[in-house]
């Protein structure tokens, strides 16, 4: 075992890994071997196990007999099956927080436009992702249904997927700031079908140029993951 490695539960080793893939920082196909995860973490082989299932049961690994464990590689049907589901899924956030939106929820929302603006200007595009992926959940929070928060938590998980496997890392393709803003003055305005308009061509602007890509040239598993494998879990 390496040796200054704190070692984690299973559910903190599958919160890591799974940050790691909305952070961008786990490629699709990245190949998630048992014995070096185990020694990443400080963990039994057992453990790393029974957290590759968890993810493939959510779809962000796939589990391949004789071939292991791989960051999961959406096909562009897939891709756009889940962009298009949450075109349906935030219009009817968006619908539902309308109707309850105060100044405190408004509040909320412009600081987080604040914190992917400052990420934005820093040239921290893993952070400005991490702000864009709380603005889409917050929406979801602060709706207060939480069937409609829990299906949109799930696919949000998988869209970091599509991204990087069928446009890329580039910042064209990230969510951008001024269509969030957009949404939050809306909503400011009461003014429902302006603020579903906006956010079905916010995502569409996405959707659409899903296309496919070839693979890029995979990085040590070791080496995507070390920055948060070495974290004293809190």
């Amino acid at each position: 075992m390496p040796q200054n490695r704190a070692s984690f539960n299973e559910d903190e080793v599958l919160r890591q890994i799974e940050q790691a893939v909305l952070d961008h920082r786990l490629p699709p196909g990245t190949k998630l071997k048992e014995v070096q995860l185990a020694n990443l973490f400080g963990v039994k082989r057992g453990l790393i196990r029974k957290v590759l299932t968890r993810l493939a049961h959510s779809r962000l690994v796939e589990q391949t007999p004789h071939r292991g464990a791989t960051v999961a590689r959406p096909s562009v049907q897939e891709g756009r099956d889940l962009f298009a589901t949450r075109r349906v899924l935030e219009a009817a956030i968006i619908e539902t927080l309308i109707e309850k939106t105060d100044d405190a929820m408004l509040a909320r929302l412009r600081e987080l436009l604040d914190a992917e603006e400052r990420a934005y200007a820093l040239g921290d595009s893993e952070q400005a992702l991490a702000q864009s992926i709380d603005f889409h959940r917050e929406l979801a929070r602060l709706a207060g249904n939480s069937v409609l928060e829990e299906f949109l938590s799930d696919i949000i998980r998988r869209t970091p997927l599509v991204i990087l496997t069928h446009l890329g890392d580039d910042a064209q393709n990230q969510c951008r700031n001024q269509e969030h803003a957009d949404i939050v003055d809306a909503i400011a305005r009461r003014d429902r079908q302006a603020a579903i308009d906006l956010m079905h061509r916010h995502l569409l602007h996405i959707e659409q140029r899903i296309r496919h890509k070839p693979e890029t040239p995979q990085a040590d598993l070791e080496a995507l993951l070390m920055p948060q494998a070495n974290k004293v879990p809190a």
